[in-house]
């Protein structure tokens, strides 16, 4: 990656939804030339329209042929596929990252990439339930936590410069390894995409239109926070789920052993145990928020 102080380093963004637009807009202004390409031709035009890319390629090898960082924003099988059927096409000295929330089966196909093409993975941990260019905001990234998934071939360096990309755009990057990180995405993230749709099916799910609407009557703020997700893209969290299932399921496992530790203190009449339990919950989500504050 160009660290020439009288250019801008070429970033080219590889798909235009949720994330990489919000990308794009996030890199308004920043010290970067934004590149792009994506394969829908009205979107390509937006991107330039909305101040989305500053430049707008019509395919994807001349993207990362220009590119000094290359940001994968693509569900993850055509990430994997990409990063293969492309690979030739880096220059050498670039950067390859990618904003998949596995990295594990990633890294694996970035071992393609010729060897003075280094792959660095990211994972803003950074959403929302809506999908697509439209669905893009700038302040997508602002305070968000940044796993970083460097491969063996990484400098210090490399990696230095992947983190301060992370900072520009407001997150807080840290570098993991990237086995591990698909086991802690999967407690912190995976999973909860589970159960909020399990919620959402077990609480409002019925035959009789009458019943069903007394539910939707008795559902208020509280179903709707803990249900949001639930809305998300049920295609791309199959992708997600299917591409990380030995630790999702590892984690749907902790996650019983806690629910049935509750469900067993309702049933035996237990409350002492149960509103111990239910203070530890407590005090690890206010914890949890403290944390998000220090951030801020």
């Amino acid at each position: 990656m160009s660290t020439n102080s009288m250019s801008k380093p070429r970033v080219a963004i590889i798909g235009l939804g949720l994330l990489g637009s919000s990308l794009g807009m996030a890199l308004r202004g920043k010290p970067y030339r934004r590149l792009a390409w994506t394969r829908r031709a009205e979107i390509r035009t937006a991107a330039i329209e909305q101040n989305v890319a500053d430049e707008i390629f019509y395919t994807p090898q001349e993207a990362i042929r220009n590119a000094d960082l290359t940001v994968l924003a693509l569900p993850i099988p055509q990430i994997v596929s990409f990063l293969r059927d492309y690979a030739e096409c880096w220059q050498p000295g670039s950067i390859v990252t990618d904003l998949g929330s596995i990295k594990y089966e990633i890294m694996l196909a970035a071992s393609a990439l010729p060897p003075k093409v280094t792959y660095i993975g990211s994972h803003p941990m950074a959403g929302t339930e809506k999908s697509g260019f439209a669905a893009g905001f700038a302040e997508l990234y602002q305070n968000a936590d940044v796993f970083i998934c460097p491969d063996a071939r990484a400098t210090a360096e490399q990696i230095e410069l992947i983190k301060q990309f992370w900072r520009q755009v407001g997150g807080h990057p840290a570098v993991i390894d990237a086995y591990h990180h698909d086991e802690v995405v999967a407690r912190t993230s995976h999973v909860l995409h589970v159960l909020a749709s399990a919620l959402s099916t077990s609480i409002l799910d019925s035959d009789d239109p009458q019943y069903r609407q007394d539910l939707f009557r008795g559902c208020a703020t509280g179903f709707r926070d803990t249900s949001r997700i639930a809305s998300s893209n049920p295609r791309m969290w199959r992708e997600i789920i299917e591409h990380n299932r030995p630790a999702v399921l590892a984690a749907l496992k902790e996650f019983d052993l806690v629910y049935s530790r509750l469900k067993s203190e309702i049933e035996s009449g237990d409350f002492d145990g149960f509103e111990r339990d239910f203070a530890r919950g407590k005090a690890l989500r206010d914890s949890w928020l403290e944390y998000k504050q220090r951030q801020k």
